[in-house]
This record gives C-alpha cells, structure tokens and sequence, in this order.
C-alpha cells in the first residue's frame, strides 16, 4: 500500500498535478460548477439534433435511400449526431466519469470513437451517392466545407488509430504515453474545431442552395432554423472547449491510474527509485 502510494506520488509530480486534500471545498464547488455546465450542454447537443431533424423533414423533403437528393440529407444528421454531439462527448468522458476507473474510461473513449466512424462512413456515402447518382452528377469535394471536412474525417481516422495502438493494445512504452499525451489532445481539439466550422460553412452552403440567396436574406421560417442550428453548434463548441480545457475540472487521477499510463514494471521500479531518493 505504501509503495502504491509512492508511485502515485511520483506519478502526479511526473505530470506536474498537485494532490487535492480529501473533501477539499473548493473542488467540491467546482465539480457542481462542471456538472452544472455539462448538463447545459447536453441540452444544447440534444437540441441541436432535434432541430437538424426538423429542418431536413420539414423543409429538405425528410430522410430515404431512394433518390439521391432525399439520400442527401442523411448526411447533415449522422455527422451532427457523430462529428459533433457524440464527437464533444468523447472528448470530456474523462471529466464527466471522474470516478470510473481509467481502463474502463478508455474502452468507452475507444468504442464512442468507433460508433462516430461508422456514422462518418454512412455519412460519406450519403453525400457521395446523392453527388454521382444525381442528374446531371454533382462535382465532389469542391468546396470548402468539403476541404476543411475531410480534414476533420481524416485526423479524427488518424486519432483513433493512434489513441487505440497507444493506450489500449498493443501499447507504448509509459515514458512514451507521456510525451504523446498532450499531442492526442491538441490533435483531438483540432478535429473537433474543424468539424464545427464543416458543419457551419456546410449548412449556410445547403441553406443558400436550397432557399436561394435573395430568400435566405429576407429570413424567412427556414432561415431562423438554420441560423438557430449553427449558433447552437458554436455554444456548443464553446461549452466543449471550456469543460476541457478548464484546469479547475481536470479529473483528479485514481491511484491504479499510474499503473495505466506507465504499464511496465521497469519503469514503476524507476517512479519508486526516484521518489524513494526524494525522500
């Protein structure tokens, strides 16, 4: 027990965290504060599904496989449902389940990126089945809501390989796992960001393609929707980047969480060695 202890302690010093006292106020207060803006932006995320569905079923002609416009409008839902709500949630998981232990966190982190992909892949095949199949074909990937999506698509693609052969199997040396820690954050960061401003430019895009330019700027019924969705998708973002990035909700690790990220003996010797030398 005593050595877990030690190895914790180098672990957090390792990491340059601090060891909250047990029944601290001043986290309990900020963990209501987290719990309190991570409910508001579910609210958000869930609300913003609600109303792309609307849109598309009342305004877009609702959801098929039949023709390529209707297949069309799968697109715009799977990759709000994928690269945005469930994309958001991945990536405070760790923060909002600070309780769970660190293994089960990353198979949930692991399978939510999983579950986004496939809603990638039936997204991407929406888009370009409605795009070849139309009449005349429709060019692929000219735009920039195309261009920065892919982008997005890709290092998120890149991201979860990286993060599964890193954390899960077969893994990477614990000194490695540290250096490569906050490169998968800024990395996970980035692709989220791209996928929000996709999801923007590619809703003004659909908007204006579907309303016309001149009717979209009379506002009309549809163009409050489409300008609800987008300025909800930016809170959302915001919401997002706040719970992250905030240090006041960092997840104060578990003691087994050190046996995680260093994963060898040879190196737990080591935090032991040099905490035990500290000392």
């Amino acid at each position: 027990m005593h050595n877990v202890y030690i190895l914790k302690t180098a672990y957090y010093e390792r990491l340059n965290l601090k060891m909250e006292p047990i029944g601290d106020t001043t986290q309990g207060q900020r963990l209501i504060n987290f719990r309190i803006f991570y409910l508001i932006t579910q609210m958000v995320g869930i609300t913003i599904i609600i109303l792309m569905a609307a849109w598309i079923s009342i305004y877009l002609g609702g959801f098929g496989w039949s023709a390529p416009a209707i297949e069309f409008n799968w697109h715009p839902l799977l990759m709000t449902i994928g690269m945005i709500y469930l994309f958001g949630n991945s990536i405070t998981l760790y923060r909002s389940f600070r309780y769970a232990r660190k293994k089960n966190l990353k198979i949930s982190h692991a399978t939510l990126f999983g579950v986004i992909m496939v809603l990638i892949i039936l997204a991407l095949i929406a888009v370009f089945n409605s795009h070849n199949l139309a009449s005349p074909p429709i060019p692929n990937l000219y735009s920039l809501h195309s261009w920065i999506g892919l982008g997005a698509v890709i290092i998120f693609g890149c991201q979860w390989v990286a993060g599964f052969v890193s954390f899960l199997y077969p893994q990477i040396a614990g000194p490695n796992k540290m250096v490569y820690m906050p490169i998968h954050i800024y990395f996970g960061l980035l692709a989220f960001v791209l996928a929000i401003i996709a999801a923007l430019l590619g809703i003004t895009e659909k908007a204006i393609f579907h309303m016309g330019a001149s009717a979209y700027s009379q506002l009309p019924n549809e163009a409050y929707i489409v300008n609800s969705i987008g300025a909800l998708i930016v809170l959302f973002a915001g919401l997002i980047v706040f719970l992250t990035t905030n240090e006041g909700y960092r997840r104060i690790p578990l003691p087994e969480d050190a046996m995680l990220l260093i994963g060898h003996d040879d190196e737990r010797h080591n935090l032991l060695s040099d905490a035990s030398s500290s000392s």
